[in-house]
């Protein structure tokens, strides 16, 4: 079943570029390596970043957060965030789409 996963933090001020520098990193080897079956989207505004993945694998595939650049990403997470992140998590099923991959 696809799953959806969205995840939402502060990071410190003087984290912000940091984060965005390694979030890049994680887009630029997704580009590369061209994972099938995953939406990846990373928002901002001021210093509160929203991540959005969604995986319509139908198995427990970890195409993201396998890559080492999303690794390297959360290694120092604990180090660039104000609290712990608010995670949402949510295996769904798929009405309908546009712009997603099949």
């Amino acid at each position: 079943m696809p799953r959806l996963t969205m995840v939402r933090y502060t990071v410190k001020p003087e984290a912000a570029g940091e984060n965005v520098r390694l979030s890049q990193a994680v887009f630029a080897e997704a580009n590369r390596t061209r994972p099938e079956h995953i939406a990846y989207g990373l928002f901002r505004q001021g210093d509160e970043f929203v991540h959005v993945f969604l995986n319509l694998a139908e198995d427990s595939s970890e195409a993201l957060t396998g890559m080492p650049s999303f690794q390297a990403f959360e290694a120092g997470m604990a180090d660039r965030v104000l609290a712990a992140p608010a995670v949402t998590r949510l295996a769904v099923e798929r009405i309908g789409s546009y712009g997603l991959p099949a």
